[in-house]
Parts: structure tokens; C-alpha cells; sequence
């Protein structure tokens, strides 16, 4: 249930960046109120997972989901550059998530 509560969050963190890019630096009210929802149940559940995973894991599966997510989101969806070593890059991230989780984080 932890790692169901880690991948839910990292896609909150997504909608929160996503939110932070769209606010135009906290102009726009929905969208700044989105992310401060997105952040507060993003962090919500982190804490929660946390609580029976190992933090390092853990924490670093989560910004992998959610730094994968948003650049995904920003170059799907809002136009940002798609080069090869940028998408090589992102491969990376995920290959480290799946090492990470291949390597074994207990829920205790």
C-alpha cells in the first residue's frame, strides 16, 4: 500500500508543478490554489508512505515520478523541447527508479 501511496503522490507532484508553471508566479488564482492543494496532498501522502518505507527510496522514487511526469507533461502538453538527450535523461531517471525498486525498499 506504501508504494500505492508513493506513485499517487509523485502524479500530485505533477499536477502541482504543472499548477506552479500555469499560476504565472502566483498571478492566477486556480491555478495557485491548485497547487497548493496538489502540494499539501502530494506531501500528505508522501509522509504517509514514509512511514513504513526507507526515506531514501522512497523520497527519491517520488521526485523521480514527478520530475519524469512534469517534463513529460511540459513537453506533451506545453511545448517544451524534446531533444534526444533530454529524453535520454529522462530514460535514466526512470531506469533509477526501477533500479531503486530492484534493489528493495522494505515496508516494514
Amino acid at each position: 500500500m506504501a508504494w500505492v501511496l508513493i506513485v499517487v503522490a509523485g502524479l500530485l507532484e505533477v499536477a502541482m508543478a504543472s499548477c506552479l508553471k500555469l499560476s504565472k508566479g502566483f498571478s492566477q488564482f486556480w491555478p495557485s490554489a491548485g497547487f497548493l492543494f496538489f502540494a499539501v496532498a502530494s506531501f500528505g501522502l508522501l509522509s504517509l508512505a514514509l512511514k513504513s518505507l526507507d526515506v531514501g527510496t522512497a523520497y527519491a522514487v517520488w521526485t523521480g515520478i514527478g520530475a519524469v511526469g512534469t517534463a513529460t507533461v511540459g513537453i506533451v502538453a506545453l511545448g517544451d523541447d524534446a531533444s534526444p538527450l533530454r529524453l535520454g535523461a529522462l530514460a535514466l531517471i526512470v531506469l533509477g527508479i526501477i533500479g531503486l525498486n530492484l534493489a528493495g525498499s522494505n515496508a516494514h
